[in-house]
């Protein structure tokens, strides 16, 4: 049991942090997720109380009480819903009717307060009949509710981005198993074909690794991907238009004449060709590039790249390519099309195979991180 209301607890924080995170940071900020946020929240306060009813503590605690009855099965699926709707950007987001869908929500708290006020009055029969309507009313509710809600709302996935669709379905699926196991669990309960607190259990630890999920494969995993899938469109739209900005490291470049030689120049004709693959063609952009590569577009060997970049600039084959990569870092952060979006991913984008060689890269060149440098420029 001590195991278990571990679990649940570090759920129920991992839970509420989440949702504090989503909503104050910039990265996360949007509609969507704001409907997310309030999912994970209130899924956090259903564990909570859960974890209330376990060491009994809802039985003389009339806040956990309060709690659960504000935690409403009927609440979830619309949240669901309008996350959902407002991911794949669906008109229905912005109908007055979709505020219906948050009617049964509210009759449900009101009946679960009013049955807090009878058992409290509980020495009256007439009492003991209105908890049993209650209850009954309840149950029709979520049993019918619920399960159409969730369905209605897999009717909107087919709206989503191939990219996104498959972490769309993959949320709704377990939202899905954990609800309708939830409400199918009420419904045997009630003949007594099943011990309810055994099942709750599971299905509590099981909206717990739920979300854990949500944390790193729907928030940070996701929103990195989709970050990188709009900068990806963003460059290429940098290629083709006219306002196409220059990212050339060549004004940092300190090269002194000494370390030039006679056929090693700036003026080589492959160094030059290079310097071309850089700035118009943009081959840092793959994070791949190594020295093989540029070698068989050049012509030339492998070996004779690093002597001609070693001599001309002064730098190594990889710093050189880097310091391209930090110039087209520096100019997607000073570009306000670019704040919406996370540096990592920005970096990432722009040739970096890693967060720590993107932190380093930057830092070395800029004397300062890339979340400095976006401030200072802002």
């Amino acid at each position: 049991m001590s195991l278990l209301l571990a679990l649940f607890s570090i759920g129920i924080f991992q839970g509420i942090m989440l949702g504090v995170i989503i909503f104050r940071s910039p990265i996360f900020k949007s509609d969507a997720n704001k409907y997310l946020a309030y999912a994970v929240i209130g899924l956090s306060f259903s564990m909570l109380s859960l974890a209330s009813a376990l060491t009994e503590a809802s039985e003389t605690s009339l806040a956990v009480r309060i709690i659960d009855a504000f935690c409403s099965g009927a609440l979830f699926p619309v949240l669901i819903l309008l996350f959902i709707v407002n991911q794949v950007d669906h008109p229905f987001k912005h109908s007055t009717k979709r505020w219906w869908l948050f009617v049964p929500h509210l009759i449900s708290v009101g009946l679960s307060l009013l049955n807090i006020v009878v058992d409290f009055n509980s020495a009256f029969f007439l009492f003991e009949v209105l908890v049993e309507v209650i209850d009954l009313f309840l149950f029709l509710l979520i049993l019918f509710f619920i399960p159409s809600v969730l369905l209605y709302a897999y009717t909107f996935i087919k709206y989503a981005r191939i990219q996104e669709k498959k972490w769309l379905t993959q949320l709704w699926f377990w939202f899905f198993i954990i609800m309708t196991s939830w409400v199918s669990s009420i419904f045997f309960a009630m003949f007594s074909l099943i011990d309810m607190a055994s099942v709750m259990r599971t299905i509590a630890l099981g909206a717990a690794f739920l979300i854990h999920w949500i944390t790193y494969v729907g928030i940070f995993k996701f929103k990195l991907s989709r970050d990188q899938e709009e900068i990806k469109a963003l460059i290429r739209k940098w290629k083709s238009g006219p306002s196409m900005p220059a990212i050339s490291p060549t004004a940092e470049l300190s090269v002194s004449s000494e370390k030039r030689t006679a056929s090693l120049t700036a003026e080589n004709s492959y160094f030059k060709k290079l310097e071309s693959l850089c700035v118009n063609e943009r081959i840092y952009l793959n994070h791949t590039l190594d020295r093989a590569q540029v070698a068989e577009l050049l012509g030339i060997s492998p070996s004779y790249i690093s002597q001609i970049v070693n001599t001309i600039t002064g730098d190594n084959f990889s710093t050189y390519i880097n310091r391209y990569r930090v110039e087209a870092v520096k100019a997607m952060i000073t570009d306000a099309e670019f704040d919406n979006y996370s540096l990592l991913a920005i970096g990432l984008e722009a040739g970096f195979s890693s967060k720590t060689t993107f932190y380093t890269a930057f830092k070395k060149m800029t004397g300062m991180t890339p979340n400095m440098y976006r401030k200072t420029h802002k």
